[in-house]
Formats: C-alpha cells, sequence, structure tokens
C-alpha cells in the first residue's frame, strides 16, 4: 500500500493550507518550501498551474496518491451530475475519512493508521482498507482494544466536536446516515479547477 512518507509540513507549506491539522506548528505557512520559496510566492501564475495546484491540494487532504486519484476522476465522470461534486463526494465517502470526520482521530493519517492496523469496524467486521466506500447504513466503531489507548481517549473525550450533518456518532460508535453533499465538504477546494486539468 502505497503512501507519502516525507516531510508533512513541506506540503502543507507548498499548498498555503494546514492539510495535516498541525496548527500552531506551520509557524512559515506563508513561504513556500525550497531554496527559492520567498521567490515563488511573487511568481504570476498560469491557468494551468492553478488547476495542478489544486489539484495537488485535494490529493493532499485526503492523502491519495495521483494513480488512485485518476481512478476517482475516471469514476466521477462516469457518474450523472455534477462531476466535480461527484469526485468529492467519492473522497468524503472514504473509510479513512469518515473515520476522521466522526471524531475517531485528530487527522486523516491518524484515520488511515487506526484503519490499516485493523482498529475499524464496519457493521461489525474488521476492515484495512482505507479507500472502502462507505455506504449509508454502514456502522463504523472502534474496537474494543484501542479504546484503551490514551490518545484515543482524549480524542473521543473531545465535547466541542461537530460531526457532519451526513453522519450519526454516539459515543465510539459512528453511523453514516445520508450521501455527504457539497455543503458537507468544509474544505476550501475549487473541483471545477481539477475537472479541467483532467479534461485537457
Amino acid at each position: 500500500m502505497a503512501k507519502y512518507n516525507g516531510p508533512k509540513d513541506r506540503l502543507s507549506r507548498r499548498e498555503g493550507i494546514d492539510i495535516f491539522g498541525k496548527g500552531a506548528k506551520l509557524t512559515r505557512l506563508n513561504v513556500l518550501p525550497g531554496v527559492h520559496g520567498p521567490k515563488g510566492a511573487k511568481r504570476n501564475q498560469s491557468q494551468y498551474g492553478k488547476q495542478l495546484r489544486e489539484k495537488q491540494k485535494v490529493k493532499r487532504i485526503y492523502g491519495v496518491l495521483e494513480k488512485q486519484f485518476r481512478i476517482y476522476v475516471e469514476k466521477a465522470l462516469k457518474s450523472k451530475g455534477n462531476t466535480g461534486e461527484a469526485l468529492l463526494i467519492l473522497l468524503e465517502k472514504r473509510l479513512d475519512n469518515v473515520v476522521y470526520k466522526l471524531g475517531f482521530a485528530e487527522s486523516r493519517p491518524m484515520a488511515r493508521q487506526l484503519v490499516s492496523h485493523r482498529h475499524i469496524l464496519v457493521n461489525g467486521k474488521k476492515l484495512n482498507i482505507p479507500s472502502y466506500q462507505t455506504e449509508v447504513g454502514d456502522v463504523i466503531s472502534l474496537t474494543p482494544k484501542i479504546v484503551d489507548n490514551p490518545n484515543i481517549k482524549k480524542v473521543i473525550s473531545l465535547e466541542d466536536y461537530e460531526t457532519p450533518s451526513w453522519l450519526l456518532r454516539k459515543a465510539i460508535v459512528g453511523k453514516v446516515s445520508t450521501e455527504p453533499k457539497r455543503s458537507d465538504i468544509t474544505e476550501i477546494v475549487s473541483e471545477q479547477d481539477i475537472v479541467e486539468f483532467y479534461s485537457r
């Protein structure tokens, strides 16, 4: 299973947003990475460059590599309705993202690790596929063993966490109640730029 193992702050600085939820650690978010970073910020961006950056940003937010991302785009192109929205909804329904949105993990990489290490149950069965597409009615829960982990206890005990409208959660059990909508996706992305990038 392929994944990015390099420096994560560098990716956040490249995209200009806090991709991994590290907050205060990103002290140079407004400076691009690399020796020419400060100069790069002043450069005028072409339409192609804007579309490329948007595509890279969404890939990095959801932790998907190029080949898998292209598969999602192809599925979205075949679906009915708005292609950009269909793409984001496919990404939003990934199991690792659902675990994160239910508040079982502090970040998507942490949620991916929980899934990969078989700490997540889907409809009562252990599942270790982060890209699994959840469906309406799926019940997602933590295994009893991982609930005793201090880090997990800290995350699930947060009282101010707000679950998205398409998910329901009670203690360590969550449920996909409806299909996610574009309005449920809080990340600032331009899906139209991504569709145009792949339509060239």
